[in-house]
């Protein structure tokens, strides 16, 4: 007998094969829509209850996430009633069912992982620009008189921000210097080559 029959030989009858997959699915299936419903309201269950990533926090997937071992639930019940219904035979369809809910948890997983990446490098904080070059976008009127525009790269973003120059006006494509920033989304500049004011000391993040 193999060892998939010897999982199952405990069961009372061929029914119960079926109904395991499809509680499997159906509770798989309920968590991923409970998920999406989350996600729309801007909840994330998985945000409070992942357990520790098998691989390092840093580049690895979150292997043991609500989403990863749901999607392995909802595939592993589905191919599982697939190939009941098919009679493949109880061994064969637990080794295909198992396989498609593994691939499910993998591809969940780097999804997931993906998709924090992205969330980590959209979390961008302005104040990391102060000390950085930036190009002029939108004239910048001379002292203080007006706001230009500038483009910097922030954590590898290309981004733009009002402006404010204390000395000369600064033509568009011209490169400046972030001296500080005045209020949020605001900063003070400088052309890049000029030196900073005397009373302003230029910051810098930390």
């Amino acid at each position: 007998m193999s060892p998939p029959l010897v999982i199952f030989e405990w069961l009372p009858d061929d029914l119960s094969v079926r109904t395991i997959y499809l509680v499997c699915a159906v509770v798989g299936g309920a968590i991923l829509a409970i998920q999406m419903i989350l996600l729309l309201f801007g909840a994330d269950m998985d945000a409070d209850t992942d357990v520790d990533d098998i691989s390092d926090h840093g580049d690895g997937f979150g292997f043991m996430s609500i989403r990863s071992m749901a999607g392995f639930l909802t595939f592993f019940g589905l191919t599982g009633m697939w190939g009941h219904a098919e009679q493949w035979g109880a061994g064969r369809t637990f080794g295909i069912a198992f396989g498609a809910g593994l691939a499910a948890f993998l591809l969940v997983a780097w999804v997931m992982s993906l998709m924090s990446n992205l969330y980590s490098e959209g979390n961008v904080k302005p104040e990391n620009a102060v000390g950085s070059t930036a190009r002029v976008y939108l004239r910048i009127p001379s002292a203080q008189s007006g706001k230009g525009k500038i483009t910097v790269s922030i954590q590898g973003n290309s981004l733009q921000y009002e402006a404010l120059t204390e000395g000369p006006e600064l033509p568009t494509g011209s490169e400046v210097r972030i001296l500080r920033m005045t209020t949020p989304g605001t900063f003070m500049v400088a052309a890049l080559d000029a030196p900073p004011p005397e009373n302003t000391d230029v910051e810098t993040p930390a």
